[in-house]
C-alpha cells in the first residue's frame, strides 16, 4: 500500500472526506497536505509515513478490540431490547446525575426500561472485559409548530435588536426595548419576534458582528437596559448614577449609527458603578437570586467569569497570556462577571415573559451562531472539544474563488464525543432558556464542516455525527419546548433536510434565492410547508434594495464588478422584480413580496422590520468589514414611536388575513 493510500484510509477512518462536490458540481480532491493539516487538528500524528501507519495501525486494533458499539440511539419512553451478545451484568446511569436508573444480571439481552429524554452510560460486557456504551434517548420528533401553538400557519417578525432606537437606551437596543418592541408586534397578531444572536462578545473585546461571539452560552451584557437592573428599581442612587450620564448618553442614541467605539466604556463604567450600588442598596432577596444563578449555571459559569476577569487583566486573546494564567485562580473580579450575566439573564427572560403575554404562542426567536471566535472565552472554556490550528469556514465557489475563513473555532468530533456532547448540550441548552425558537445558523456543520488550516493549506470537510447531534438537538428542544429551525442555504450534502424534516426540524426559505431550472425567481406559493420563509436576511438585500438594486450598486462601488457586469446583474434584476409583479397582487413591489409571503403554504413565515420600514441598505454585506456599515444600521423609527408606524400597522392585517387569523386587540381596547 502506497504512502498516501495509507493517509488516505486514515483520514477517511476520521471522517476526513477525501473529495467533494462544488456548488458547480465538480469534485475536489483533499491534498495530501490537507489531509495531514486536518489530522492534526484532531490530535492525530500523521506528519510522516511512519506516524500514519502507526496512527492507522492504533485505530483499527482499538475496533478490533472493542465487543460492544460506542454508541446507541433509542426513542425516549419506549422500552428497547440490545443485544450485544453475552453480557456479565449490567448498569445504566444517568450521565447528568450519575445516579443508577437500570440494571440486570448476566444475559445475552439487554432490556432497556423506558427512558426519559437524556444521555445514558451503559456499562457491560463480559466477565473479561467491561466496556461503556454511550445511550442517547431522544423523542422522535422536536416540538412542532401545531402542537406547541394550536395553529397550521403562523408569523412572526425578525429585526437586528442593537438597531432599535429609544428614548432611554444607551445607544445600542437593549433588552427593555425588545421587550416593548414584542408586546408592539404581539399585539399585531405575530408569534414570534426573532433577533439577531446576543450570545456574549467579551468584556474586553472591540468586536460586534453578532454572529463572531465570545461564547454561545453566554448573554450579551452590551444589550443590559442601564434603568432595569433587578434590585435597583427604586434606588436612588441608582437612577443618579444612569442620570448624571445623560449627556453622554444622549449623544450616543442620537449617532445616526451605533457607535460601538463609544457606547462600550459609557455602559460597562455605567453598569461597573450600578453593580458597586447594587451590593449596598439591593434587597436580600436579590442577592439571594444572584447566588441561585451561581449555583444552577455551575461550573460553566465559574470558567466564563474567571476568563472574562483574567481578559480584563491581560487582553481579550487567551492565546497570548502568561503560561501562569492557563489555569483557574480565585478573583473577585468574578463576582462582578456572574453578576452582568444574571442581569442579562432576567432581562431576556421578562422580555419573553412579555412577549408570550402580548399574545405570542412562542415569543422570542434566538439565533445559535456557527461558532466562537478563535481566540474567544468558549475556545478556551471548551479546549478539549476545539479542533487546533484550524478555522471554520466555506469551500471556494462562484463568489469566493479562494473559499472563505471565517476565523471561527471548530468542534472535533473526537473531541464531542469523549464528553458525552455535553458542550453542544450545553450550548443548546442555554440558547433555548428563553427562546420559543431557535435557528441554528449553519445547520450544515452538524453533519458536516470545513475546516481551513492555519499552515496555508487547502481546506476540506471533515464529517460530524450528524445523528447523535440531532437527536442531542430534539433533546434540549423538548425540555425547553422550543421549534427549531434549521438555516439549510448553499451547499447541503445529499440527505440533510430529509433528515431535518424526519427529525421535526424545519428547513430555512430565503425567497429570493429560490429560482427554478430555468433560473426564473420561484413564487412564495411554491415553497414547501416543513420551512420557515422570508424574502431577506441580514446578509441579503432588503426588499426596498432588492427592488432598487442596491447590493449591486454596492459591488459596483467597491470595484467587485465592472461597468459591463454591473448593468448586467441590473438588468436581470429587472426581470426578477418584473416577474415577481406579475402576480399583480398589489402596486407596489414591497406590498407584493409581504403579500405574496403572507399567503404562503410554509408552516412559519416571517417579515424584516427593515423592509416593513423601507430601508435600503442590508444589515450586512457580506466580505466588507468597514466600507458598509455592517451591524450598525438603526432604525428611523423610535420603540415608542413603533405602534403608531402606518407601514407597521398594515404588515400586521396583511399577514393575519394571509395566514387566516386575527389581530389581537390592544389592552383596553373594547372588542
Amino acid at each position: 500500500m502506497s504512502a498516501d493510500s495509507e493517509l488516505a484510509r486514515l483520514a477517511e477512518s476520521q471522517g476526513i472526506l477525501l473529495s467533494y462536490r462544488d456548488m458547480q458540481g465538480g469534485e475536489r480532491t483533499a491534498t495530501p497536505d490537507t489531509l495531514r493539516a486536518l489530522l492534526a487538528a484532531m490530535g492525530i500524528a500523521a506528519e510522516s509515513s511512519s506516524l500514519v501507519r502507526e496512527s492507522l495501525a492504533y485505530f483499527r486494533a482499538q475496533r478490533r478490540e472493542r465487543l460492544l458499539p460506542e454508541e446507541v440511539i433509542v426513542e425516549s419512553r419506549l422500552a428497547r431490547q440490545l443485544t450485544f451478545g453475552s453480557a456479565a451484568g449490567w448498569t445504566l446511569r444517568c450521565e447528568e446525575s450519575e445516579s443508577v436508573v437500570a440494571g440486570g444480571a448476566a444475559t445475552d439481552t439487554i432490556g432497556l426500561p423506558a427512558l426519559a429524554p437524556g444521555v445514558y452510560l451503559l456499562d457491560a460486557g463480559s466477565a473479561r472485559q467491561r466496556e461503556t456504551v454511550r445511550v442517547i434517548s431522544a423523542p422522535d420528533r422536536a416540538p412542532g409548530v401545531q402542537e406547541t401553538t394550536g395553529r397550521q400557519r403562523i408569523w412572526g417578525m425578525n429585526l437586528a435588536l442593537y438597531g432599535l432606537r429609544s428614548s432611554r437606551n444607551a445607544g445600542l437596543g437593549d433588552y427593555s426595548d425588545l421587550a416593548e418592541t414584542s408586546l408592539a408586534i404581539g399585539k399585531l397578531g405575530a408569534s414570534f419576534i426573532g433577533i439577531n444572536p446576543v450570545h456574549a462578545m467579551g468584556h474586553s473585546e472591540s468586536a460586534f458582528s453578532p454572529y463572531s461571539p465570545s461564547h454561545r452560552g453566554f448573554l450579551n451584557t452590551a444589550h443590559i437596559a442601564l434603568d432595569a437592573i433587578p434590585g435597583l428599581e427604586s434606588s436612588a442612587n441608582a437612577q443618579r448614577i444612569v442620570s448624571q450620564a445623560d449627556a453622554d448618553l444622549t449623544r450616543l442614541r442620537s449617532a445616526r449609527h451605533v457607535d460601538y467605539e463609544r457606547h462600550k466604556p459609557t455602559h460597562m463604567q455605567l453598569l461597573s458603578a450600578l453593580h458597586d450600588t447594587f451590593q449596598s442598596d439591593a434587597p436580600a432577596s436579590t442577592h439571594a437570586a444572584v447566588a441561585a444563578f451561581r449555583q444552577e449555571r455551575g461550573g460553566e459559569l465559574a470558567k466564563f467569569a474567571w476568563f472574562e476577569a483574567m481578559a480584563d487583566r491581560h487582553g481579550s486573546d487567551w492565546r497570548s497570556w502568561p503560561a501562569s494564567f492557563q489555569s483557574i485562580p480565585q478573583t473577585s473580579r468574578e463576582d462582578f462577571h456572574v453578576w452582568l450575566q444574571w442581569v442579562a439573564d432576567c432581562q431576556l427572560g421578562n422580555a419573553q415573559h412579555v412577549a408570550c403575554d402580548s399574545g405570542m404562542e412562542l415569543g422570542l426567536f434566538l439565533d445559535l451562531a456557527v461558532g466562537p471566535r478563535r481566540n474567544g472565552a468558549e475556545s478556551w472554556c471548551e479546549r478539549v472539544a476545539i479542533a487546533q490550528h484550524v478555522s471554520v469556514g466555506a469551500p471556494p465557489d462562484h463568489v469566493n474563488p479562494e473559499g472563505q475563513n471565517w476565523n471561527l473555532a471548530a468542534l472535533s468530533p473526537r473531541g464531542l464525543a469523549v464528553q458525552n456532547y455535553r458542550p453542544v448540550r450545553r450550548l443548546l441548552a442555554s440558547t433555548m432558556r428563553h427562546a420559543g425558537v431557535v435557528r441554528i445558523d449553519h445547520i450544515i456543520g452538524l453533519g458536516r464542516s470545513f475546516w481551513v488550516p492555519d499552515d496555508g493549506s487547502p481546506g476540506g470537510y471533515v464529517r460530524q455525527p450528524l445523528k447523535a447531534l440531532l437527536t442531542i438537538l430534539k433533546i434540549e428542544a423538548e425540555r425547553a419546548g422550543t421549534v427549531v429551525v434549521g438555516e439549510d442555504l448553499g451547499l447541503v450534502p445529499s440527505g440533510l433536510r430529509r433528515a431535518m424534516s424526519d427529525n421535526g426540524i424545519y428547513g430555512y426559505s430565503v425567497l429570493q434565492y429560490e429560482r427554478d431550472g430555468n433560473g426564473t425567481l420561484k413564487r412564495a406559493d411554491s415553497a414547501s410547508k416543513q420551512v420557515l420563509s422570508c424574502f431577506s436576511t441580514h446578509d441579503t438585500p432588503t426588499v426596498r434594495g432588492f427592488e432598487t438594486g442596491r447590493d449591486i450598486h454596492w459591488w459596483k462601488t467597491l470595484g467587485w464588478v465592472d461597468e459591463r457586469e454591473s448593468a448586467r446583474a441590473q438588468t436581470q434584476r429587472r426581470k426578477d422584480v418584473d416577474g415577481l409583479m406579475e402576480q399583480r397582487l398589489e402596486a407596489d413591489f414591497t406590498t407584493t413580496v409581504h403579500k405574496s409571503l403572507a399567503r404562503s403554504p410554509s408552516t412559519m413565515v416571517t417579515a424584516q422590520l427593515d423592509d416593513i420600514l423601507e430601508h435600503e441598505d442590508a444589515q450586512n454585506l457580506p466580505g466588507t468589514t468597514d466600507a458598509h456599515p455592517n451591524w450598525r444600521r438603526k432604525y428611523d423609527v423610535s420603540v415608542e414611536a413603533l405602534s403608531g408606524d402606518s407601514r407597521f400597522q398594515a404588515i400586521g392585517g396583511l399577514m393575519n388575513r394571509g395566514r387566516g387569523q386575527s389581530r389581537r386587540p390592544h389592552p383596553g381596547e373594547i372588542t
